[in-house]
């Protein structure tokens, strides 16, 4: 027996040292499962999933910079070897991410509220660093991919609760998948590779006073021990003493800002949520493109993306999701809906809403005792509506599902045509560079502009790193936001 476990013991050493590899970045030995090559496929694998969730965003010439920057940083990187893939994401949620392998996104959001590109470097630098130091191979299957997983399905899994807790913190912080010592080796990381191509990273710096406001002014203001990053203004003060440590070992006596000629790149980006994907306006969901509507019930959070319109009641306990079914016919669509999960039908019937004709199904999912999940109910309704077929469901609980059995209902019954042209025609908000022609203030500008509610005034300060009493001289280009 000594015997056995010894050559056990043996066996296990060698297999653990066999699976330690070298840490691209600190140089030093890490536990990883995960060859280069495998973290090379994850990547393949995800970026498809990532592009169908969000779309991309089409600007040749932002994304000619992008790219170009990427390529400069990644050469001076610790891993030069991977091919880096560089992405403008469409969505309005300001955020950048990075998944194994080199693939790294940015959202037209963040894009956004960069005032310079010291600050789009400092962003850009962080997000590679993420990649050279292996973070997202340990956290891409359990992290990003769940996320994605969560947010593109069709949510009939025991998830249904954690989905309710990310809807209630509004939807915004997808991504909370580093740890704060990887986030903080990503920071150093952020200001070095910046550094290393001239970048000034005190704007990095300025950037997390940025998203600090940002997260108070959303009420999503996470203190340190509520969240797995490192709190903003702390972030600023150490990326603010990196930067100049940085500074001086480069040489750089005038380090790179280039706040105009970025500021001249957006101008004219979509900001805020795109009316032809879709909109929420006074409790109505609207879909100019695909021209049709529906009500939302009072209170519940929304989630719109490319596959999909989600609705969360705030504290998870039932949520619907509207989405394109698969199939020629209603009874195809529904057949194949059930089939592929796993649901056992109550009742069904087919009838007519709105002009539309349509299936309605009640369907079971059983309790998963390996998942500890409880028994869910759902109601869909597939409705033919010129050549799609669109698929509302409403799950909850078994036992729950008559509380919110009139919400799904009236949600769904409500599906309709949209003839409103001014819904239709609804255009996006646009960031507007314009110059000041003398010495001013920000305050005086939106006077003159004539904004005067509190909350797009607040808005724009933030837009422009700035508060609304900074002076703004001759000459010096601001943004505003161009409403249609």
């Amino acid at each position: 027996m000594k015997h056995i476990l010894l050559t056990l013991s043996i066996f296990f050493t060698i297999a653990l040292f066999n699976s330690c590899a070298v840490n691209p970045v600190t140089g030093k030995k890490q536990l990883a499962f995960t060859s280069e090559a495998q973290e090379i496929e994850m990547g393949k694998e995800a970026d498809p999933q990532i592009i169908a969730q969000y779309g991309l965003y089409e600007n040749p010439e932002l994304q000619k910079f992008i790219n170009a920057k990427g390529r400069e940083m990644a050469i001076i990187s610790h891993r030069p070897n991977l091919t880096y893939n560089f992405r403008i994401v469409d969505s309005e949620v300001v955020n950048a991410f990075a998944v194994p392998g080199g693939y790294v996104y940015f959202t037209r959001g963040i894009m956004a509220h960069f005032n310079n590109e010291a600050e789009f470097a400092g962003v850009l630098g962080h997000e590679i660093g993420h990649v050279t130091a292996r973070h997202s191979v340990t956290q891409q299957a359990k992290s990003t991919l769940s996320q994605i997983g969560l947010l593109a399905g069709m949510v009939l899994s025991p998830t249904i609760a954690q989905y309710g807790q990310e809807a209630s913190q509004g939807l915004g912080l997808l991504f909370l998948k580093f740890g704060r010592d990887a986030e903080r080796q990503a920071d150093e990381l952020g200001v070095e590779y910046s550094s290393k191509i001239k970048y000034d990273a005190h704007q990095m710096a300025d950037f997390f006073g940025t998203l600090e406001r940002i997260s108070a002014d959303s009420g999503n203001d996470l203190p340190d021990f509520l969240s797995t990053h490192p709190n903003p203004g702390e972030r600023m003060i150490t990326v603010d003493k990196l930067a100049t440590q940085w500074q001086k070992k480069e040489g750089l006596q005038n380090p790179i800002i280039a706040r105009n000629s970025y500021l001249k790149m957006i101008d004219g980006l979509i900001y805020g949520e795109d009316p032809r994907q879709g909109f929420v306006e006074n409790n109505n969901f609207y879909h100019p493109e695909l021209k049709f509507q529906f009500a939302i019930p009072a209170g519940w959070k929304t989630q719109n993306s490319p596959q999909s319109f989600q609705m969360a009641q705030p504290d998870g306990k039932a949520i619907m999701t509207l989405s394109l079914a698969s199939g020629k016919s209603l009874q195809e669509a529904a057949s194949s809906t059930i089939q592929k999960y796993g649901l056992t039908v109550v009742q069904n019937d087919q009838q007519t809403i709105n002009g539309l004709s349509m299936i309605r199904v009640v369907a079971d999912q059983p309790a998963n005792q390996q998942q500890q999940s409880p028994a869910l109910r759902t109601l869909s309704y597939f409705i033919a509506y010129g050549t799609n077929i669109y698929h509302i469901i409403g799950v909850t609980d078994l036992n729950s599902f008559s509380s919110y059995e009139n919400q799904f209902r009236n949600t769904m019954s409500g599906f309709k045509v949209l003839t409103d042209q001014q819904k239709i025609n609804k255009k996006p908000n646009r960031i507007k560079i314009i110059t000041a022609t003398g010495n001013t203030t920000l305050t005086q500008i939106l006077n003159i502009r004539k904004v005067n509610d509190t909350k797009e005034r607040n808005e724009i300060a933030i837009l422009n790193g700035m508060s609304l009493n900074d002076a703004v001289t001759n000459g010096m280009m601001i943004k505003v936001i161009d409403k249609f």
